[in-house]
């Protein structure tokens, strides 16, 4: 029997509360394990605070979206702090004898620095882009992705109302995930991903040829980190967080004041930002989410650690932490060029 912390950091996602969910249930019914749940991330454990998770404080978490145990980008490393030894310390005024992690590069990549300082903890890939390696899909990813294309859907009957251009601002730091899958299922006019710097006389190209044949309105889906060709910052360079990341934003006011100035044609813009990660999990994005849970188990009792539970095909297999993190997952070039077929 082993006393195990669970942690969830960075951004909220569909799907975080039916992994808790996963990892306690397995853990309770094949180990008679205890876990404790801790508050706010790394900031939970640096602080001490967490409770007592077992069947009953884990009931009826499977639709629930968001994290019971609240999130934060809280980084044990920053400015040069030991974080191995903080972490540590914490874990054992706990009497922890390991930890989960659920997180994205950030979170994944402070625990796979304990992980080499040999720190038995596992990670579980949490993240709606969808970039992170060794793992075919991240859970949230689905979620994001029809919350995406059902307002894309929405915005297609009023742009053609109103003969607008829209521009549908969706995340995306590094990588076009959502927004070349979102913009593919909801039919876009045009998509713009970090991977290829867009050209803004060709884009406008596109919503001219749309008018002159009479289809007097267009849909732009443009991920956060979609950038000119030659250069143009959307980030706020001086607003990061504490892992040193700009806050991105700006792109889709930015597109609305170029498309209107160059083609003359009334544009809009709309963010969607957090309401892609907020709400109800998709059913795939429950059961995916309780699979890692499940292996994320799985793969302590095998004595695994520093790895990252994934999805390779149909199966949850285990990578370790530092491959997963090698580089970030970007677009699948194939994908978008199916979605390129249908622009214009």
């Amino acid at each position: 029997m082993a006393r195990i912390g669970i942690l969830t950091g960075g951004g909220d996602c569909p799907g975080l509360n039916a992994v808790i969910r996963g990892v306690v249930r397995k853990g309770i019914e094949d180990g008679d394990h205890e876990f404790v749940g801790l508050s706010h991330g790394w900031a939970g454990v640096l602080e001490g605070q967490g409770r007592p998770l077992g069947r009953e404080e884990t009931a009826g978490l499977l639709p629930r979206g968001g994290t019971i145990l609240g999130t934060s980008r809280t980084n044990p490393y920053r400015d040069g702090g030991d974080g191995t030894a903080l972490v540590s310390a914490a874990m054992e005024r706990l009497g922890l004898d390991g930890l989960i992690a659920i997180g994205g590069e950030d979170t994944l990549g402070v625990a796979s620095r304990l992980a080499a300082d040999d720190v038995p903890v596992i990670g579980v890939p949490k993240t709606i882009d969808n970039d992170l390696a060794g793992t075919d899909y991240t859970f949230g990813f689905d979620t994001a992705v029809q919350i995406a294309s059902d307002a894309i859907d929405r915005l297609h009957t009023t742009a053609e109302s109103h003969d607008r251009v829209i521009v549908v601002e969706v995340m995306g730091r590094h990588a076009g995930w959502i927004a070349c899958s979102a913009g593919m299922a909801g039919g876009a006019h045009a998509i713009l991903v970090p991977e290829k710097p867009f050209d803004m006389g060709a884009l406008c190209d596109v919503i001219r040829a749309r008018h002159d044949r009479g289809r007097r309105y267009s849909i732009i889906v443009a991920s956060e980190g979609a950038v000119p060709a030659g250069g143009g910052l959307t980030a706020r360079e001086d607003d990061l967080d504490e892992f040193g990341h700009p806050r991105l934003g700006g792109i889709g006011a930015w597109l609305e004041r170029e498309i209107e100035e160059e083609t003359g044609y009334e544009t809009r813009m709309v963010v969607l930002g957090h309401v892609q990660r907020g709400g109800t999990p998709t059913a795939y994005d429950r059961i995916l989410a309780t699979r890692y849970g499940v292996g994320a188990i799985d793969a302590w009792d095998r004595g695994e650690r520093g790895v990252m539970v994934a999805l390779h095909g149909t199966q949850i297999v285990t990578v370790p932490l530092s491959e997963a993190l090698a580089a970030p997952k970007l677009l699948d070039p194939q994908l978008y060029d199916a979605a390129e077929v249908f622009f214009g």
